[in-house]
């Protein structure tokens, strides 16, 4: 798994990137949820979800995205991004991605306010 800060990065997000930062800060700040994420399918379909956080379940954002995408029929993902105050990608999310959608996606890790510091490649 490699990993970027984004002073390494070449480009700046992608459009289609950025969009996903939208997504994964709005609904978090809806929710006011710990974490928000958004992932983009293979098909160009985006899912965001919030971390939760109940009594009798506990997942996390973007547990809940691939859930999301898994259940809506899709076949894999190109990107995702995960919003939170922690300062690493917890290494379970990770694995979930990578048993969904394969070794190499892109995830990208931001604060709550969608600055994003890292990315790696799942």
């Amino acid at each position: 798994m490699a990993r970027t800060t984004m002073s390494e990065l070449p480009d700046p997000l992608s459009p289609e990137d950025k969009k996903l930062v939208t997504l994964a800060r709005a609904t978090r700040a809806r929710t006011r949820a710990a974490e928000g994420a958004a992932v983009r399918d293979t098909d160009g379909r985006t899912y965001a979800a919030a971390t939760v956080d109940l009594p009798s379940l506990k997942v996390s954002a973007l547990g809940v995205c691939v859930a999301m995408a898994v259940a809506s029929g899709s076949q894999g993902l190109e990107a995702a991004v995960v919003l939170t105050d922690a300062d690493v990608l917890f290494p379970d999310d990770l694995t979930v991605v990578r048993d969904f959608a394969g070794p190499g996606v892109v995830v990208h890790r931001g604060d709550v306010k969608g600055s994003i510091a890292e990315t790696v490649h799942a």
